[in-house]
């Protein structure tokens, strides 16, 4: 009330209800404290699996480089072995190409051989036969007997 005067100071007590509050106070101030343990635990764990985590795909970066690299050698190698099998293959065929031509001319000679295998032969005969009649001339024999036969 403002006409009683200035204000007057009193005994200082503790107060019946305050022992409540601090109370509520010291929980807020536990769990906090259980939340924040909680919180750093949770933290440090979740490091730990980012760290495993990270040097996992580090090192299965690692193997993938390396099998990428083994993979564009083997390809590398590959395609040298493809074009040399290229190379050899149209080289192969040109010379197939050229025993055909080679087979082909000898197979046109071997045909007029054939061919004329039977005129020839006859024709030989006649020959030897005559060469024989030459020599028997020449060694004295009777001319009468070769003009008949």
């Amino acid at each position: 009330d403002p006409g009683n005067g200035p204000a007057r100071f009193t005994k200082y007590e503790k107060h019946s209800g305050g022992s409540r509050v601090l109370r509520m106070i010291e929980e807020v101030m536990a769990d906090s404290k259980k939340t924040e343990d909680d919180a750093i635990a949770s933290e440090q764990d979740s490091q730990a699996k980012y760290e495993s985590f990270m040097q996992e795909s580090n090192t299965a970066i690692t193997a993938y480089m390396k099998k990428i690299v083994n993979m564009k050698g083997a390809l590398a190698r590959a395609e040298e072995d493809h074009t040399a099998a290229k190379s050899d293959l149209m080289a192969t065929v040109r010379k197939l190409e050229e025993l055909h031509e080679t087979l082909g001319a000898l197979k046109g000679s071997c045909d007029f051989i054939l061919k004329n295998f039977e005129l020839r032969q006859t024709a030989r005969d006649e020959e030897v036969e005559a060469l024989r009649q030459a020599k028997a001339i020449l060694s004295g024999a009777n001319f009468e007997e070769f003009l008949q036969g």
